[in-house]
């Protein structure tokens, strides 16, 4: 079909001419390809249609080939990745749903927008499977904390995640932070998002059935957001003045009554609901082409009938609007009505804007026009890219390892306690309402989150997690550790880890050093995920993530759900008695590259990562879940940044407790982060059985006192710490508020 000359938009001609889709991301390789394919010129709709369609942010069409090796296949595992969330079963007919999203690009520019409409974008995605939300974290990086620049983003982040989970009533139970100098221009904002829902009522984004009817739903569009995905998949510069109109503009109350109503016509409807996706990167275009493309069928709609706030909008600004808070549906023909009914009751739109088609083409109606007219598959399957990778000149340079020396334990702990990324974020924190719903076992502050599950006896830990110190040092390696740092969080409460997300956080892949660490990073994931039967169910990729050409560390979020099957047998980081045995599990090494002690140190990071015995790690875990279990352990505490001495601090903290410990090591051994550690304190009385269950695994330290002191002898010192200065140094060091 010839499409039609309007005059609303730029012709064919002039978007070849003027090669207008350049600015859109459009190769002109691809663009000859489209030219090919059509055997016509694509009209200024079509280009912007391709342009998003096959933009890295929607298509990946870049990181498709690395994702791909992706293990994702388990006796738990219900939906992997392709849909708009992984499904894992958890037992008795439920299911956990669960996804993290990345909004760095937004977040960068307009800081409060961008962090809220990633909550609500991820919500929608959890949602859109028909499943009830429960719970939202987030993992951040952003530059150093003494710059101005990074507290203004650092304050309309935390604003906006809280501002859009508070009002729409989904907790934010936890998450983390870190600052590095590589994340200045460039911070990250990844979000995740779980849910629970009965297996029976779960839902695909799959446009199905000849004649059924596709159906808008919840808010207006409005021009916010267009070509965000293209802005998504493309580097800053800090010269320019970057493009505002590409950050959406969230309302978590509309928001609110989208979710309700959708989960209610799914309740409700649910044998009439063919298919249901948020409109999320790319708006119309991405959800609906999508939907059809997996179903292998056609789609007609008619652009008049699209709700619409603004006056004028043309074809080409209604398919690449990213307004919030719209969802698309599949209806079955004949029942639109009681689906309509059900938005309808709550105020929000609800129209029949399209039919199934078995033409196997894309085709967008306007003013008696057709202002498109492609072929599903091929909008949806953008150009395979095969891209070379080379090792980073870093990794083949000499590089010593960092050794400390002699330290002042004492003032070197007082001084880490106080680092932005170790210190305590409870001041940030506090403004998430963690509680709402009632469910949330454990609050932010822990290693992982716990909300219990509704009518059971069961609860669900999570986390999110990864050191981009180390992938930057041995992207490998580091992809390894931060899948081992997410389970060991989760296993310190006592859960089973089941599954995980991730969240891509990479450079410019053209650069092949860059592809090689996202491929290393990838491969490392991989290989500790099988290995601890955690496979992963969904996640992102947010690539292009450079200021000027400086890059940010390879950051591969992993974001993990574990299983309890008794909420009762829950533990945190906190001491409970005194007379409780202190006990280290796992070995320490001299692993100082990478950390914190050596960036306090050195003012950077330098050196290699040894390889470490990942079996080790899991036999570890697994012994501490089965004491656990037995209930021999009061608390459990994940070493990580800062490494035991830290970790030995923040157990003490907020409890009346103290510690009198013997470390039969150097005192800069305490801040070694070897990983796979866990501080554990026991009953006395469980001491022995305890020892004979973890064998040589376990080391024991001291024990927990009702001095307020923190009393370490090492091999090199005694330390003597006044536990009340060092809480407050701990918990001042980020003090200012939002909003000042």
């Amino acid at each position: 079909m010839t499409t039609a000359t309007t005059t609303y938009e730029p012709t064919a001609e002039m978007v070849r001419d003027e090669k207008i889709y350049l600015a859109w991301g459009l190769t002109e390789a691809e663009y000859d390809l489209i030219v090919a394919k059509l055997d016509r010129l694509p009209n200024y709709t079509e280009a912007g249609l391709f342009s998003a369609m096959w933009s890295e942010h929607v298509s990946y069409k870049k990181s498709k080939p690395v994702l791909r090796t992706f293990w994702s296949r388990n006796e738990r595992v219900l939906q992997g990745p392709g849909e708009g969330a992984g499904i894992l079963d958890i037992g008795d007919g439920q299911a956990v749903v669960f996804k993290a999203e990345s909004h760095n690009h937004p977040s960068a520019v307009e800081p409060y927008e961008g962090a809220a409409t990633g909550v609500g974008g991820i919500l929608r995605d959890i949602f859109s499977m028909g499943a009830q939300p429960v719970a939202v974290l987030d993992s951040l990086r952003f530059g150093e904390l003494d710059n101005a620049t990074t507290k203004h983003l650092l304050d309309g982040v935390i604003d906006g995640i809280a501002g859009y989970g508070n009002a729409i009533g989904i907790p934010t139970v936890g998450g983390e932070i870190g600052f590095d100098a590589v994340y200045q221009g460039n911070p990250l904002v990844n979000v995740m998002a779980v849910g629970v829902i009965d297996q029976a009522a779960m839902q695909v984004g799959r446009a199905e059935g000849i004649g059924n009817t596709v159906m808008y739903v919840g808010a207006k569009t409005g021009r916010d957001g267009i070509h965000g995905a293209t802005f998504a998949s493309a580097e800053f510069s800090s010269d320019e003045d970057q493009n505002r109109s590409a950050v959406q503009v969230g309302d978590p109350f509309m928001e609110k009554l989208v979710m309700d109503a959708t989960l209610k016509a799914i309740r409700e409807h649910g044998d009439d609901i063919v298919g249901v996706q948020d409109m999320g990167a790319a708006g119309l275009v991405s959800s609906s082409a999508e939907m059809a493309g997996k179903a292998g069928m056609g789609m007609q709609l008619n652009l008049d009938l699209v709700p619409q706030r603004e006056a004028g909008m043309t074809p080409y600004e209604l398919m690449l609007s990213e307004s919030q808070e719209r969802m698309l549906l599949v209806v079955a023909a004949g029942h639109e009505a009681e689906v309509q009914a059900v938005f309808e009751a709550a105020g929000l739109d609800a129209v029949a804007i399209g039919t199934v088609t078995d033409t196997g083409r894309y085709e967008l109606l306007w003013h008696g026009d057709v202002a498109a007219d492609v072929p599903v598959d091929f909008l949806t399957t953008a150009p395979k890219q095969d891209m070379p990778q080379a090792t980073p000149a870093r990794l083949n340079e000499p590089s010593a390892d960092f050794v400390p020396g002699d330290v002042d334990g004492a003032a070197m702990l007082n001084e880490l306690l106080q680092q932005p990324t170790i210190a305590s974020k409870a001041s940030l924190f506090r403004h998430f309402d963690s509680m709402v719903r009632a469910d949330t076992v454990v609050k932010p502050g822990g290693d992982a989150a716990v909300v219990r599950l509704r009518g059971t006896k069961k609860a669900l830990a999570m986390t999110t997690d990864v050191n981009s110190r180390f992938t930057y040092l041995d992207p490998f390696v580091g992809g390894q550790l931060a899948v081992a740092e997410a389970a060991g969080n989760v296993v310190a409460t006592g859960a089973q880890p089941i599954g995980i997300t991730d969240c891509l956080n990479f450079g410019n892949p053209d650069d092949p050093e860059i592809y090689y660490e996202l491929a290393q990073s990838v491969a490392g994931i991989n290989q500790m995920a099988k290995q601890l039967n955690t496979p992963v169910i969904s996640g992102n990729v947010s690539l292009y993530n450079e200021t000027d050409g400086q890059a940010i560390y390879p950051t591969p979020m992993i974001g993990m759900v574990g299983l309890h099957e008794d909420v009762k047998a829950i533990t945190t980081i906190s001491f409970k008695n005194a007379g409780d045995v202190i006990y280290v599990l796992g070995e320490t090494a001299a692993d100082f590259n990478g950390s914190e002690l050596q960036k306090l140190v050195t003012g950077g990071i330098a050196g290699r990562l040894r390889q470490f015995d990942m079996t080790a790690i899991q036999d570890t875990q697994t012994k501490l879940l089965t004491a656990i279990a037995d209930g021999q352990v009061a608390s459990a505490h994940d070493i990580a940044e800062g490494g035991l001495g830290v970790a030995l601090a923040e157990s003490a903290f907020k409890t009346p407790f103290g510690v009198t410990a013997t470390w039969q090591a150097p005192s800069a051994w305490l801040f070694s982060e070897t990983p796979g550690r866990f501080v554990v304190s026991v009953p006395a009385d469980k001491a022995i059985a305890f020892e004979e269950l973890m064998g040589a695994t376990a080391t024991k330290l001291g024990i927990v006192t009702t001095d307020d002191v923190l009393s370490i002898e090492t091999a090199t010192e005694e330390l003597k710490l006044a536990k009340r200065t060092l809480q407050e140094n701990y918990e001042e060091a980020i003090t200012w508020q939002r909003n000042q």
